[in-house]
């Protein structure tokens, strides 16, 4: 495949890159910075510059062109807030139009746990960031585009273990940018995984093993709670009502 990565010089993206070459795949990376060229390109990725912030439709047409998928992992950081809703908010929306006007088949999007589930306080600073990716992210459940939307929950340096908890029911924790990169690279080639919102963290489940039961419980196959990371359904309340295990209730 061949790769288009939006905000290549983000830690995420330089330890996704790698990966995805060593894979066999074709990845283009754009930075803002020329001072990053180097770095970038080191991981064997090549390096385009333009500053997606500023970066009008045809510019992101001309960026993704002739790609199989585009990842976003741009980001305006902490800051004003007006950066903040040109480039998680604005930016990535134009990025989408473009992806969908170019006829890219696959589209990543690196989120964070809460967005759309943050109730954040106008006066509160993070309200900047979770009201812009909470409103991309829905922009792009609503195209065309097939789609993987990635909840990350706080980010860490920790080692990789390549296992994590996944699930709606995943909310704060921690997990380690490798962990975030390993699902990135996993998940950015499974179209069975299209339409699918993932939040999670660091756990014990192999980040292979989680996308296969991802990808079963999308396409409405069977799938095993206890083992596949997910909460298990509440046992009935005694109330002189048979009892029903969890493959009778539906779940397993």
């Amino acid at each position: 495949m061949r790769i288009v990565i939006i905000g290549g010089h983000g830690q995420v993206a330089l330890l996704a890159a790698p990966l995805l070459v060593r894979g066999g795949h074709r990845v283009t990376s754009v930075v803002r910075n020329p001072d990053h060229v180097a770095e970038v390109e080191g991981t064997g990725a090549k390096a385009l510059v333009s500053d997606v912030e500023q970066a009008d439709e045809a510019e992101l047409r001309r960026l993704v062109a002739g790609g199989d998928a585009v990842i976003w992992a741009a980001g305006a950081g902490a800051g004003i807030p007006q950066r903040t809703y040109a480039v998680d908010r604005d930016a990535a929306i134009r990025t989408i139009d473009a992806s969908v006007a170019e006829g890219v088949g696959r589209f990543v999007m690196l989120s964070y746990v809460g967005s759309g589930r943050d109730n954040v306080p106008a006066d509160n600073p993070f309200h900047a960031y979770a009201d812009a990716k909470a409103v991309a992210d829905e922009y792009l459940r609503g195209t065309s585009l097939n789609w993987t939307i990635l909840g990350p929950c706080q980010l860490t340096d920790d080692p990789k273990s390549g296992r994590i908890q996944y699930g709606d029911e995943v909310s704060g924790g921690r997990v380690s940018r490798g962990n975030v990169a390993e699902l990135l690279v996993g998940v950015v080639g499974r179209t069975d995984l299209a339409g699918v919102t993932i939040r999670f963290r660091d756990g014990r489940t192999g980040v292979w093993e989680a996308m296969e039961s991802l990808a079963r419980r999308a396409a409405g196959r069977p799938f095993a709670p206890r083992r596949e990371g997910y909460r298990m359904a509440p046992e009935p309340e005694r109330s002189g009502l048979p009892h029903r295990s969890v493959r009778q209730l539906g779940v397993e």
